[in-house]
C-alpha cells in the first residue's frame, strides 16, 4: 500500500500545498493508501445550508437534485456544494482498513460508522443514487468514501434506527456547545430552533437554564414554531423572519426586559442572519454560529459596526463528547425520538 499522510494531504490535487477541506480537487479513486479507511457508503446526510441551496436551484425536482450532486463529486471528488462549502457526514459499513491505520481506535472491517468529519474533506465516488427526496436532506446512494487517520467516527448504536442516528450525529456538535456555553439562570435564544439542529439545542438548552432561565425560539415556520409549543422546548416561541434584524431584535427586547440574551445560537439554513444574532445578545455575551450560511466577515465587521463587544464562535462541528450527548438526548426524550423517525425513519 502506498503511504498516506495524516491528514489526507496525498489526496489534494488543487490547488497544491491545501488541505483536503479547503481544496477544490481531492483524488477519489478508492485505491486506500495505508493510513486509510474503505467505506462501503449507504446514505448521505447532506449539510442543511447546502441541501437547501440545491433544492432551491433545482426547482426541488428530485431528477435535478441527483444530477446536481452528481455533477458536484464528479467535478470535486467529494461532496462540497460550491455556493455553501459545506458538507455533511455519511453512513456506511467498514470494506477495507490500511495496514498504518491507528490500531488503539479498533475500528473493525464490517464495522457499521457514521463518519464524524465534513464530506467537504470526504474523498467520495458516487455510483448510483438510489433515493432522494427534496423533503429530507437523507440520500441513499451506492458509493465508496475514504476517511483519513485523522478522521473521526463513531460506531452506529443498535438501539436506534441507523438514519435515526445519522441525522442526530450530524448536528451533534451543536447540542453540545449549548451545554458547554449555557448556564443555570441564562437567557437563550436558539434562532432556527425548529430543524433539526435547533431541537436538539433547546433541550440541551432547558436543561441547562434550570427554573429560573429563559429558552427563546426564533422560528420562520409557523408549523415548526407549533412543534416547539408542544414539545414544551423553550418558555418563548417568536415566529419571525430572522434575516428582519429589527423585528426580531424589538422582540427579544421585549422579552429581556431590554437585557438581551447571554447565548445565542443560530441554527438558520438561510444567509444574512448574521446582525440579527448580534444585536439580541448582550455585551460579553456569545453568539455561536453552528450554521454553515453564517458569512463569518459579515459577523465579525458587522459586531464591530454596532459597537458589540461579544464572543462569536465559529459552529465547529466536533465536540469531546458530543456523540454521545446527542444520541442520549433521543433516548432520554421519547417525543424528540417519536419526531425525529417520523422525518428519517422510512
Amino acid at each position: 500500500m502506498r503511504r498516506g499522510c495524516r491528514y489526507g494531504t496525498h489526496r489534494v490535487i488543487a490547488p497544491e500545498g491545501t488541505l483536503p477541506q479547503p481544496a477544490l480537487k481531492l483524488d477519489n479513486t478508492m485505491d486506500i493508501y495505508d493510513n486509510e479507511v474503505l467505506i462501503e457508503v449507504t446514505t448521505l446526510n447532506i449539510d442543511s445550508a447546502s441541501y437547501t441551496q440545491i433544492k432551491q436551484a433545482c426547482n426541488a425536482n428530485p431528477a435535478l437534485m441527483q444530477k446536481m450532486i452528481c455533477s458536484i463529486v464528479d467535478e470535486r471528488g467529494k461532496m462540497q456544494n460550491p455556493v455553501t462549502g459545506s458538507g455533511g457526514m455519511l453512513i456506511g459499513t467498514v470494506k477495507q482498513i490500511g495496514s498504518n491505520f491507528p490500531k488503539h481506535k479498533n475500528l473493525q472491517v464490517g464495522a457499521k460508522i457514521a463518519t464524524l468529519v465534513s464530506l467537504s474533506l470526504t474523498p467520495l465516488k458516487i455510483h448510483e443514487i438510489k433515493y432522494l427526496s427534496p423533503d429530507s436532506d437523507q440520500v441513499d446512494v451506492r458509493a465508496e468514501a475514504i476517511l483519513f487517520e485523522s478522521g473521526i467516527y463513531a460506531l452506529l448504536p443498535e438501539d436506534i434506527p441507523e438514519k435515526l442516528a445519522l441525522a442526530v450525529l450530524d448536528v451533534a456538535g451543536a447540542p453540545a456547545q449549548v451545554d458547554r456555553l449555557v448556564q443555570e439562570g441564562d437567557i437563550v435564544c436558539i434562532i432556527g430552533g425548529g430543524g433539526k439542529s435547533g431541537v436538539l439545542c433547546c433541550y440541551q438548552a432547558m436543561l441547562n437554564v434550570g427554573t429560573y432561565g429563559k429558552v427563546i425560539v426564533v422560528e420562520y415556520s409557523k408549523e415548526n414554531a407549533q412543534r416547539i409549543i408542544e414539545l414544551n422546548l423553550a418558555t418563548h416561541v417568536i415566529v419571525a423572519d430572522a434575516t428582519n434584524v429589527m423585528d426580531v431584535y424589538n422582540k427579544v427586547m421585549a422579552i429581556t426586559g431590554g437585557r438581551g440574551c447571554d447565548v445565542t445560537v443560530n441554527n438558520v439554513n438561510v444567509p444574512s442572519t448574521e446582525m440579527t444574532s448580534i444585536l439580541i445578545t448582550k455585551g460579553q455575551g456569545f453568539v455561536y454560529f453552528f450554521s454553515m450560511a453564517t458569512s463569518f466577515t459579515k459577523a465579525a465587521l458587522g459586531a464591530e459596526g454596532v459597537g458589540k463587544d461579544i464572543n462569536l464562535i465559529v459552529g465547529n462541528g466536533y465536540a469531546k463528547g458530543h456523540a454521545n450527548l446527542a444520541l442520549n438526548i433521543v433516548r432520554e426524550s421519547k417525543e424528540i425520538r417519536e419526531l425525529f423517525e417520523k422525518i428519517y425513519v422510512y
